[in-house]
C-alpha cells in the first residue's frame, strides 16, 4: 500500500512521464485506411504559421479551472502482481493545493490523507497512524523527474504536460494528427483527434539513453461539460527499471466549485 500511494504522488506525474507500453512506430499509430500527410516542420515553406497553428490545436481544450474535485477508482498492477484497488479523491484549487484522500476499498477504511502545496507535501498514514513532511521536491524523488504542483494538477486535470518547445514532425490523417516534440527531458509523441483536437494518447521517451524512462498515457470516455471536455479514462504504462500499469475511472468530478481541505493532525500520530 505505501507504494502505491507513493505512485499516486509521483505516478499523478510519473505516470504519464515514463513512457512505453508500446514501442510501435509512428506509422503503425495511424490506420492504414486514413489518408496520410506527413511533413517535418523544416520542409514546410511558412513554419512559422504552420507551428502555431500545430500549437493551437494542442492546447485547444485546455482545461482552464479554479477548482476541480474528483472521485476516481484505481487499478495498480507491479511486478508484485495485480494491487488492490482504491478510491482516490481529490481535491485542488489551481496553482495553490492539492487535497487527496485514499480509500483502501478492501478495507473499507481511508488509509491515507495527502495535502500538497507549492513548497511542501503532508502525509498522514491513518493505518498505522504516522504522520510525515516533504519537501515538493519528494515529487522528484519518486518519479525522477522535475515536478512541481502546477504540472501535477495539469496531469491530473487532464491537460497535455511536456510538451517539447521544438515541433519536429506532424502526420495528419482523416482520423487523427500526430505531433512529435522535443523538450529538456522528453520526446512527446502527441496523438489529437482530427475532427475535435482532443487529445487521444501521450507517448514519451527520456533523452537521456541512460535513464531508459518511458512512459505511454491514453486519454479516453470524454464528455462534455461546458465548456470542457474531460477525458474520464486514463490508462498509463510506465517503465523504468520496472513496469508499472495504472488505469483511473473518474467516477465523479467537478469544476469550480467551493471546495475545503480537512487535514487534521491528531496528536496520537508520530512522526514517521
Amino acid at each position: 500500500m505505501i507504494r502505491l500511494i507513493n505512485t499516486l504522488l509521483g505516478l499523478a506525474l510519473s505516470l504519464t512521464l515514463i513512457c512505453c507500453h508500446s514501442t510501435r512506430k509512428l506509422s503503425t499509430a495511424v490506420n492504414k485506411k486514413d489518408t496520410t500527410v506527413i511533413s517535418t516542420v523544416s520542409n514546410v515553406k511558412d513554419s512559422s504559421k504552420l507551428l502555431a497553428e500545430i500549437k493551437n490545436d494542442i492546447y485547444k481544450n485546455h482545461i482552464d479551472f479554479k477548482t476541480f474535485s474528483a472521485k476516481i477508482k484505481v487499478q495498480y498492477e507491479d511486478g508484485n502482481g495485480k494491487q488492490p484497488d482504491v478510491n482516490a479523491f481529490i481535491r485542488m484549487t489551481k496553482d495553490s493545493i492539492i487535497w487527496m484522500s485514499v480509500n483502501a476499498t478492501f478495507l473499507n477504511i481511508e488509509a491515507f490523507r495527502i495535502l500538497v502545496t507549492k513548497d511542501s507535501i503532508f502525509i498522514l498514514d491513518k493505518l498505522h497512524k504516522l504522520k510525515s513532511l516533504h519537501p515538493i521536491s519528494f515529487l522528484e524523488d519518486v518519479a525522477h523527474i522535475s515536478l512541481d504542483l502546477h504540472t501535477l494538477q495539469e496531469l491530473i486535470i487532464g491537460n497535455p504536460i511536456y510538451v517539447g518547445d521544438k515541433i519536429v514532425s506532424f502526420k495528419k490523417t482523416e482520423n487523427r494528427i500526430l505531433i512529435s516534440t522535443v523538450g529538456e527531458l522528453f520526446k512527446n509523441l502527441i496523438t489529437i483527434s482530427a475532427d475535435n483536437d482532443l487529445i487521444l494518447r501521450s507517448k514519451m521517451d527520456d533523452l537521456d539513453v541512460l535513464q531508459n524512462r518511458t512512459a505511454d498515457l491514453t486519454y479516453g470516455e470524454y464528455e462534455s461539460l461546458a465548456p470542457y471536455y474531460f477525458p474520464t479514462y486514463r490508462e498509463i504504462t510506465v517503465a523504468e527499471k520496472t513496469k508499472v500499469d495504472v488505469i483511473l475511472f473518474f467516477k465523479q468530478y467537478e469544476f469550480n466549485k467551493d471546495l475545503s481541505y480537512p487535514f487534521n493532525i491528531p496528536k496520537t500520530y508520530k512522526l514517521k
